[in-house]
């Protein structure tokens, strides 16, 4: 669906976009994520239209925007982070308003209120719906023509998180019915990891990393930690065999695990061996936020 190959973009002296190389599948759910200044916007802008790569080329379903900017205009879907809308009108209006830009029947109009579940609120005035309403209205807008590629820009900011989770439910039921591709930049991590088959990093404008999140956890060696902490200290010559790293003059400590059965059963024996009692026990698999700190130094929700 998208094929982007040796892409640069400069501006003076920062390397925005530093010869990028990737695609995205028919029906393939893409993030791409990055801290503040990654080269993220100015990508996803040249895949748009907006901008103009320096050199290299970017193709959507086989063509280019030098030459066939009509027709890509047709295949592609935008919803931005926050949308304005004509308040005064309805829900219903707006959908008529846009659909005319592609001449789309009404039975379309129908079908995009029911997708994005906002039929009972089709005759509401469009300043008395909800952040997520108003979120849900916009992707509306964007699968008026159909779209082949979907491209969201941090879509959920600020919604509540039952707002975000309709919202993914209605992004997983296009995939189902459409076959539509996506490419969905967010600050969630858990956003990412939930609708996406395909994670990419992107750092001062170049991709560090990219690959399923079982991929990019497996090759950077995250594994699987345990945290606990006893309710008087133990001896820790009996943990000798699991590294942990001790707080609290060997109250507490956390581990990692190679094999998560096995290492968790030799634990409980030596505590089951010696009656040492548990205050808590908690095992903690890695995540993508976890990843993301490890390649950039950064946490992707506040970038510090």
């Amino acid at each position: 669906m998208v094929e982007i190959k040796n892409v640069k973009k400069y501006f003076k002296d920062v390397k925005a976009v530093d010869n990028i190389s990737l695609h995205i599948a028919p029906n393939e759910f893409v993030a791409l994520l990055g801290p503040n200044g990654a080269g993220k916007t100015t990508l996803v802008e040249m895949i748009e239209g907006i901008q103009t790569p320096g050199s290299g080329t970017i193709t959507i379903n086989g063509k280019s925007w030098d030459k066939h900017s009509s027709e890509l205009h047709h295949i592609i879907g935008l919803t931005l982070q926050e949308t304005r809308f004509l308040d005064k009108i309805n829900v219903l209006e707006t959908l008529n308003l846009f659909a005319a830009f592609y001449n789309s029947e009404n039975s379309r109009i129908q079908e995009v209120l029911e997708l994005v579940n906002l039929t009972q609120k089709k005759n509401a005035r469009v300043n008395k719906l909800s952040g997520g309403q108003r979120q849900r209205l916009a992707i509306g807008i964007s699968l008026l023509n159909k779209p082949k590629l979907l491209l969201l820009d941090e879509p959920t900011t600020g919604l509540d998180p039952n707002a975000r989770r309709e919202i993914w439910d209605i992004l997983l039921n296009l995939r189902e019915k459409y076959q539509t591709s996506m490419l969905l930049t967010t600050h969630y991590m858990e956003e990412a990891e939930y609708l996406c088959d395909r994670i990419i990093i992107m750092h001062n404008g170049k991709i560090l990393k990219q690959g399923t999140l079982n991929e990019l956890l497996s090759q950077n060696g995250l594994k699987n930690a345990m945290k606990f902490c006893f309710q008087h200290a133990v001896n820790p010559d009996f943990f000798q065999n699991f590294n942990i790293q001790w707080k609290e003059h060997a109250i507490e400590g956390q581990f990692f695990m190679d094999n998560f059965q096995t290492n968790i059963t030799e634990f409980m024996n030596i505590i089951n061996k010696h009656s040492y009692k548990l205050k808590y026990i908690q095992a903690k698999t890695p995540t993508l936020d976890d990843l993301f700190v490890l390649l950039t130094g950064k946490n992707l929700s506040n970038n510090q």
